[in-house]
């Protein structure tokens, strides 16, 4: 029954890449994307990596769907169609898939006991990970602290993607004066759909407390800062759709989420600072107590929280950002067809001048 389950998950996933590939409807592609992001953490999810699971539910299926039709309402919704770029994207991808399905020939069967994933850092992780870490979840064990610079360099790469994404859409009219400052107040138009409106209104206080929930108890299930992170952030954008812009921004201003953006990389970096200042190495949690598992504890807690700050507020910020160039593109065009309007000069022509020409 589970290879059943996996092989309807592998086709959907098939059929639907392929679908995105194909069709020109750019909105229907964002929509197909959300949809291959739901079926990839269904397939997850049969494969037992929960958390991975949990991000893409989240990211996958929700937000970046989201992000991509923002930027379709910027760029527009249909694709032209270009013969020569499609041959050579066929060129390409075709080679690079063959080789990577003859690769797979030289990988070690699913779940074999002598592949090298299972016999080089994993057995010490499971077996070694309670009594070092003190948490039941390996995950988060690894993540946090066996691998604490990857997820360092993780959350440094998040911060970085925001600050591009700021650099490239955000406009002024003075300089250091944000586009969500420019527009005016009345301007924003919130939702006219009072059942959207309400389920909004149900909806944003579980989504907030669940992602709480998922903050603080990474440590014993599936969780922490990232999922957390997302669903925090998934709260403020559906109040934000529902409500309008300067609704969500009066919550939160865009200079508050992007110094929260920069709050939770520093709070990362200073948690191996201070175990560099305790004399241990870089990210050594131990010497955050004097009892080495109390110390992992606080670490994994703290640099957690440093994770679901960042990418809650860079999510946040991607959206406000977002959301102001499209309203100021709004504004643009009436103002430049007003602007038409009022440089043509009024042709005048009598009836019987067009009668002559028909005749």
């Amino acid at each position: 029954m589970e290879l059943l389950l996996d092989i309807a998950l592998l086709a959907m996933l098939l059929i639907t890449a392929v679908s995105i590939a194909w069709i020109k409807d750019l909105l229907a592609a964002a929509m197909l994307a959300g949809i291959y992001g739901l079926l990839s953490a269904g397939f997850f999810m049969t494969m037992g990596a929960v958390d991975v699971a949990f991000t893409e539910a989240a990211v996958g299926a929700g937000i970046s769907p989201l992000l991509i039709m923002l930027t379709l309402a910027l760029c527009g919704r249909y694709q032209r169609g270009d013969a020569k770029r499609a041959m050579l994207t066929l060129l390409l991808v075709i080679p690079v898939g063959a080789l990577l399905m003859v690769a797979t020939h030289d990988m070690p069967a699913f779940g074999a006991a002598d592949a090298p994933a299972q016999l080089h850092v994993a057995p010490h992780y499971i077996r070694q990970s309670m009594a070092e870490i003190g948490i039941p979840n390996i995950v988060t064990s690894v993540l946090a602290s066996y691998r604490g610079f990857d997820t360092l360099g993780e959350v440094v790469v998040i911060f970085t993607a925001g600050l591009g994404v700021l650099s490239l859409l955000q406009t002024s009219q003075h300089a250091g004066s944000p586009a969500l400052q420019t527009i005016p107040a009345a301007s924003a138009a919130q939702s006219r759909d009072i059942v959207l409106r309400v389920v909004a209104k149900v909806l944003i206080a579980p989504i907030m407390l669940y992602a709480l929930y998922v903050q603080f108890h990474g440590e014993y299930g599936p969780g922490g800062g990232f999922q957390a992170g997302v669903i925090f952030a998934v709260g403020f954008i559906l109040y934000g759709l529902a409500f309008g812009l300067d609704a969500v921004t009066r919550v939160a201003s865009h200079g508050l989420v992007q110094f929260l953006s920069s709050v939770g990389v520093l709070i990362y970096g200073s948690v191996g600072l201070l175990s560099l200042a305790n004399g241990k190495n870089f990210l050594d949690y131990s010497a955050l107590a004097s009892n080495p598992i109390g110390g992992q504890h606080i670490g994994i807690m703290a640099i957690e929280l440093g994770v679901g700050i960042t990418v809650a507020s860079v999510m946040i910020m991607v959206f406000y950002l977002f959301s102001a160039q499209m309203r100021q593109s709004a504004q643009d065009v009436p103002a430049a067809a007003s602007g038409q309007r009022e440089t043509l000069t009024p042709i005048t022509v009598d009836r019987h001048s067009i009668e002559q020409g028909a005749g």
